[in-house]
């Protein structure tokens, strides 16, 4: 009997010996249906670089947009100023006319301001003339008794001022300056006051 005691102590060891292997492999083994750490980072890691790369891309959507609306506004303005000026080199060869008849009307009047004067025809073809350009954007820029400023005026000659407050200033007007819708289109020829 102590045979039989000592072999079923033996099997029961052996048995005992199995089932710690077996429960061991057991606790060390995933159950079905869970994931382990390593398993659940990646979808976790995929997801949030899913979502910085989708929001990467919406930022980069929005720049477009607005960059392509600022290219549509960019454009429509040029369009416009273009169009405001379109006539510059028209205008610009018509200035020698109005010049002449600045010219004609200051030699008819005289020196003294009395003298026979522009025919009446020829002042109303001047009148037609400078309210058309007038119409069409062009200004005369008035010169005289103005500060020198070397952006609108180009200086021919400098003459002793007659008298202090005059220098620096325009004393006299050769050649008139003109803009088209405020953009200088000849700067004026101006004698200055030193």
């Amino acid at each position: 009997m102590a045979k039989k005691d000592n072999a079923a102590t033996q099997e029961q060891e052996i048995i005992d010996d199995n089932m710690k292997e077996t429960s061991e492999e057991v606790l060390t083994e995933d159950l079905p249906g869970e994931e382990t750490s390593e398993e659940e980072t990646e979808p976790v890691d995929e997801t949030v670089e899913l979502k910085q790369q989708v929001g990467e891309l919406k930022e980069k959507y929005i720049r477009l947009v607005a960059e392509f609306d600022n290219y549509k506004k960019r454009s429509i303005r040029e369009k416009l100023e273009w169009m405001k000026t379109a006539a510059q080199d028209t205008l610009s060869a018509l200035l020698p006319v109005l010049d002449d008849f600045d010219r004609a009307k200051k030699f008819a009047a005289g020196e003294d301001g009395e003298g026979v004067g522009l025919s009446e025809g020829a002042e109303l073809v001047y009148q037609k003339l400078y309210t058309t350009l007038k119409q069409k954007g062009l200004e005369p820029m008035e010169t005289n008794g103005e500060v020198f400023d070397p952006e609108f005026h180009d200086a021919i000659t400098e003459i002793p001022a007659p008298s202090k407050d005059m220098k620096g200033k325009v004393i006299d007007t050769i050649e008139k300056g003109y803009r088209l819708n405020d953009k200088i289109i000849r700067h004026a020829k101006v004698v200055v006051g030193k």
